[in-house]
């Protein structure tokens, strides 16, 4: 008999999480952010640690917070689970992070740079390209191209959530088999014995570059710092693995299948990252010159734009190689951003059932989907896409991302003392080490973020970005209040 119309359906399989999990994870940071993390450490071997750790972290935090996604398999993911394990101001502070810049800013940011490797292909969507200007406003061809994205794409989502899923196993799915074959060419066709050389000789001697090329040797602790600043850019590529934690209600089995697609769809990533990061440094030597006009010259730190990969494509297949980097990275912000809207607006749906948020949001549409958090999301989305401020406020709140991944882990240890006899269908593996870990290096990473003088500010502008949400928490709960009816049960 079919499910009812206006009712979550449980029609997202493991093979269609990992794909979430997977399709939300890369995006376009692996193909641009090693060129920074390059001039911050200065070194092939740091580079490769950057990543390694980078991959620990984020494995680690997966199969512990499996914990929690397993006790509470519920529509609203990370926003319920602080919920259980704090209290309902704690699960606003980053649901409302969440709405205001975390979810709709990647979100506007993947369109961004999706409409920017269009122009690759079809020059006329160009940043130069201006349709009209109002005021100072300029509206570009690829403002345009960004905000018909996310609005094509919450439509196919707003239809119910097997359209959603389709587009994610579809775009999933191929960008990983073409991150697969880039791979293979870069071993089979791309090793370059300059590269080689001079990558691999001296692996270690930390240093850091300016944009300028200067060089300062690195210290024991200046190092250390400088992995911590650079994994803000790895991280920020890894991250949204927990994407699949809010779609809960929609999920085939998902105390089962949340924690295998979180565990399976990382490890999946972090290998492929860690293989791209290795065919950068045999095809590209990673130090250069700003100031070179090849390839070679530049290296991987000073490539154009930062666009590693796609200098490391046009090194192996010559002009055309950029164009087929420019095809897949539109491929892979394509499908990210799918996989992400499909699981931002869940969350805002649970905080309107319980109260904190419009209580239209709290509405399923005719196709069992929270079609007006949708909406919703997409407009503030394509808000952000007009005004360019996302990627500032992306920066500020990157500190904040880590520190609700870590208050949430805590919440494991919580919840283990408060709630001893409750069901754990999966309990963390390696508890309580592997927890532990996972809430040393990430709060070590947030100490770093903290006190270093180049994001201190942006990290405690983030911090204030969260305590705003303290006085519209009280606003909601005074405007909206909860009918017993629609609390969400656990």
């Amino acid at each position: 008999m079919p499910e009812k119309q206006g009712q979550f359906q449980r029609a997202i399989t493991l093979f269609d999480a990992i794909m979430i999990v997977t399709g939300s994870m890369i995006g376009s940071g692996i193909f641009i952010v090693s060129a920074d993390i390059s001039r911050k450490v200065g070194a092939p071997g740091w580079l490769l640690v950057v990543w390694l750790v980078t991959g620990f972290i984020t494995l680690a935090g997966a199969v512990s917070y499996g914990e929690l996604a397993s006790m509470f398999p519920k529509v609203g993911g990370q926003y319920v689970y602080l919920r259980e394990a704090y209290n309902k101001l704690v699960a606003f502070l980053y649901g409302w992070s969440l709405f205001l810049v975390i979810q709709t800013g990647v979100i506007a940011a993947v369109a961004v740079a999706f409409a920017r490797f269009v122009g690759v292909l079809v020059p006329w969507f160009s940043e130069e390209h201006i349709l009209f200007s109002i005021l100072g406003f300029r509206f570009s061809t690829v403002m345009l191209l960004a905000v018909l994205m996310l609005v094509g794409l919450t439509w196919v989502n707003a239809q119910g959530v097997r359209g959603g899923k389709l587009i994610s196993n579809v775009f999933g799915t191929t960008k990983l088999v073409a991150l697969a074959l880039l791979i293979l060419f870069g071993l089979a066709l791309g090793i370059n014995q300059e590269a080689l050389n001079v990558n691999f000789s001296d692996m270690w001697q930390a240093a850091s570059f300016s944009p300028t090329g200067e060089a300062v040797p690195l210290s024991v602790w200046g190092l250390v710092g400088a992995i911590g600043l650079a994994m803000t850019g790895s991280l920020f590529s890894s991250d949204a693995w927990n994407n699949i934690g809010f779609s809960g209600d929609e999920i085939v089995r998902p105390e089962r299948t949340i924690v295998l697609s979180m565990a399976i769809g990382t490890a999946i990533v972090t290998g492929l990252y860690l293989l791209i990061n290795l065919v950068y440094l045999l095809v590209l030597p990673l130090q250069g010159s700003p100031d070179a006009t090849d390839i070679l010259g530049r290296g991987i730190m000073y490539t154009k734009g930062d666009l590693v990969a796609t200098a490391v494509a046009e090194s192996i297949l010559g002009r055309a190689g950029a164009y087929v980097m420019a095809v897949l990275i539109m491929i892979s912000t394509f499908g990210a951003n799918n996989s992400i809207i499909l699981s931002g607006a869940r969350a805002y749906y649970a905080m309107a059932k319980d109260g904190l948020f419009f209580p239209g949001m709290a509405r399923l549409n005719k196709a069992g989907v929270p079609g007006v958090a949708l909406w919703a999301q997409c407009l503030w989305a394509c808000g952000l896409c007009l005004t360019g401020s996302y990627g500032q406020l992306l920066n500020y709140v990157m500190f904040s991302v880590i520190l609700f991944y870590v208050i949430t882990i805590i919440g494991i240890f919580i919840l283990r003392r408060t709630r001893p006899d409750a069901p754990r269908p999966y309990k963390a593996l390696g508890y309580p080490v592997i927890p532990l870990l996972y809430v040393i290096l990430a709060s070590a990473f947030c100490v770093i973020l903290l006190v270093s003088p180049t994001t201190a500010r942006d990290s405690g502008l983030g911090l204030l970005l969260v305590a705003l949400g303290v006085p519209v928490y009280f606003f909601f709960g005074k405007q909206f209040a909860v009918r017993p009816e629609s609390k969400i049960k656990v």
